[in-house]
């Protein structure tokens, strides 16, 4: 009975595979693009408003499984809960604060700040995960939550500029957006600077933090363009 069993848990796990790659192309993938271009899927830009939406929210779920996974492992231990005077290295990165100034920045402003936020998590998260694989305290669940969260800041990146070239195209933002060329150098040297004290608590702690922020601020990027799409 377990041979006849086997190849249908290897078919499902192939199935699993796929279903989660997917995920991540329907944001930035090769057949997907913002506009003309030959070979690739076009979608409209509330499709795109979509997807990168979507992708967000699964995105700072799994950064806010991870740190309750890591409070409730420091808890027994250390004082992390309860310190509220923590220093993120995106803290040089100008921020709306709520919704009222987040809407009165420019689209090319609120893209950026958007782009700055996620160029800036790169290194750190891929960095995160290499600790983690090597924290024994954690299981492989969790270390493949770190990784999936540091490609997903590398594919929601992708398909922000999707977002951004879609609405270029359209007129709806200008051609100064630098961010779409070298994003890298909107963010301040400072931030790279600034990563290296932080504990993977405090990192975890400040990704959630941010990747709320990313959400929100595409939300809110979304409704001031495509507001008839649910907003």
């Amino acid at each position: 009975m377990s041979r006849n069993l086997a190849p249908v848990s290897v078919v499902l796990m192939i199935l699993v595979c796929l279903e989660l790659r997917a995920r991540l192309c329907q944001v930035s993938g090769a057949p997907i693009c913002a506009h003309g271009q030959t070979g690739c899927h076009i979608l409209s830009l509330a499709d795109l408003f979509e997807r990168v939406i979507q992708h967000s929210a699964r995105m700072h779920g799994i950064s806010s499984d991870l740190h309750s996974e890591f409070e409730n492992y420091f808890l027994p231990s250390k004082n992390h809960i309860g310190r509220v005077n923590r220093i993120c290295h995106t803290s040089s990165i100008l921020t709306p604060n709520g919704k009222e100034n987040a809407q009165r920045l420019t689209r090319e402003e609120l893209a950026e700040v958007i782009l700055k936020l996620l160029v800036a998590w790169r290194d750190p998260l891929w960095q995160f995960h290499q600790n983690i694989a090597q924290h024994h305290d954690f299981n492989n669940f969790s270390s493949n939550k770190a990784l999936e969260m540091s490609d997903m800041v590398h594919e929601l990146r992708k398909g922000v500029e999707k977002v951004a070239e879609k609405m270029q195209h359209l007129g709806m933002m200008s051609n100064s957006l630098s961010g779409l060329s070298s994003p890298e150098a909107l963010v301040p040297s400072s931030v790279s600077d600034e990563s290296r004290p932080m504990s993977d608590h405090d990192l975890l702690f400040c990704f959630r933090r941010d990747s709320n922020k990313v959400q929100n601020y595409l939300k809110i990027l979304k409704c001031g363009i495509v507001p008839e799409h649910g907003c």
